[in-house]
């Protein structure tokens, strides 16, 4: 049955996000839930074969020669949070999980800066675990290793820069083996890394990633919808001082971002990162903006990563060449591209706990109103906050 067999074996966000809770924040609690966005039906005892998968999360440790890797790709992050990691262990404790007929529940509780860490893997697992329950038959390896080498031939001639996102809701850790080692021995420089750390140990490429919207979702919690993107980005400066310089865009709309998106900021980080919406839009946005501040948007990049393939990369690509720089993140049109439906899932800060606060609340107020997450009276009031109308 499925399993973990690495604490790395997650996305490097995940771990980056981490370091700055644990000097910024380390007094605040964080809530999250699982949403089945596919409405998957899961069968009768899932929820105990992920207790037990979840349970044994608890033996996870950081290796000395993961320590060595891990420090080595990331010279500015401070020793401390290595040591700090290497002492970490998984609490099962901290993840409720309860299944009524084909419904399945997950919430996760505790200190934000040790329950950050669960959300990829247990999506990976809740993945892997539906399919080898479900009696699905994938297609056989050497099918895999054709169509990631049949994409990579057409993305090879975009000239572009591709990195794996496709950790959380991959078919399996078999399958996301196979597409690394595939993404990896291809001759070109089109593969540039993966933001899963397991993997850009195990084949040597570079782990890829900043920030997610849990980052700005709490920053709403503690400061105020008008104040989260810009003191979030504020604090992640503070924290990496100019390193990890991708911006995350939409968590409360783009047009909300660009608004807080002051000169200072523009000029700091290198580029931002597409997450929902219409991708040639927004890249249209994104150029204005740098050129509303007299930057040449040809000096900074997008990185583009919603549910993309290689028609909507092509699209893309056509748009933004010459104008502005762009990369892709391309997820589960990697990892779970094995004939089967893929699951449409997500595990989301639902409710944060600043220190000597609250339980408040969280929302993301995607540029997909159907992306939407979070209570519909915290999305009303936020919008009203905000001046979103759609």
């Amino acid at each position: 049955m499925a399993k973990l067999t690495s604490i790395l074996d997650n996305d490097f966000y995940k771990f980056t996000m981490q370091y700055a809770v644990v000097k910024l924040f380390p007094k605040a609690r964080a809530r999250y839930a699982f949403i089945n966005r596919g409405k998957h039906k899961f069968p009768p005892g899932f929820d105990h074969k992920l207790k037990e998968a979840i349970a044994e999360m608890a033996g996870l440790k950081l290796s000395k020669q993961e320590k060595v890797f891990f420090a080595a790709k990331c010279p500015y992050i401070d020793p401390t949070y290595f040591d700090f990691l290497e002492g970490y262990r998984y609490d099962p404790e901290e993840v409720h999980i309860v299944q009524e007929g084909e419904d399945l529940t997950v919430r996760i509780e505790g200190y934000w800066y040790r329950t950050i860490l669960w959300e990829v893997p247990i999506m990976s697992l809740i993945c892997e675990l539906f399919y080898e329950f479900t009696e699905q038959e994938r297609i056989d390896d050497d099918a895999v290793r054709q169509i990631v080498q049949d994409k990579m031939v057409k993305y090879d001639k975009l000239n572009i820069t591709i990195a794996d996102f496709g950790t959380r809701r991959r078919h399996s850790y078999a399958v996301h083996d196979l597409v690394i080692e595939t993404l990896k021995a291809n001759l070109s420089k089109t593969f540039i890394g993966t933001s899963n750390v397991h993997f850009a140990m195990k084949y040597q490429t570079t782990p890829i990633g900043t920030h997610a919207h849990e980052w700005f979702m709490f920053h709403a919690a503690k400061y105020g919808y008008k104040m989260a993107n810009l003191l979030g980005l504020e604090h992640w400066s503070d924290v990496y001082r100019g390193d990890l310089g991708i911006a995350l865009s939409d968590t409360y709309t783009t047009e909300v971002f660009f608004k807080q998106f002051d000169k200072k900021l523009t000029k700091l980080f290198d580029g931002v990162r597409h997450d929902s919406g219409d991708p040639v839009e927004f890249a249209q946005l994104t150029i204005d903006h740098y050129k509303s501040k007299g930057i040449d948007p040809r000096s900074k990049e997008i990185i583009f990563s919603d549910g993309l393939d290689y028609d909507k990369v092509e699209t893309i690509v056509r748009f933004c060449e010459g104008k502005i720089g762009h990369s892709f993140g391309i997820g589960t049109d990697f990892t779970n591209d094995v004939g089967l439906p893929r699951m449409n899932i997500v595990l989301k800060m639902v409710e944060a706990k600043p220190e000597d606060s609250a339980w408040t609340p969280v929302i993301k107020l995607s540029d997909e109103p159907n992306k939407h997450t979070g209570e519909q009276d915290e999305i009303t009031i936020a919008k009203k906050i905000l001046n979103i109308n759609d």
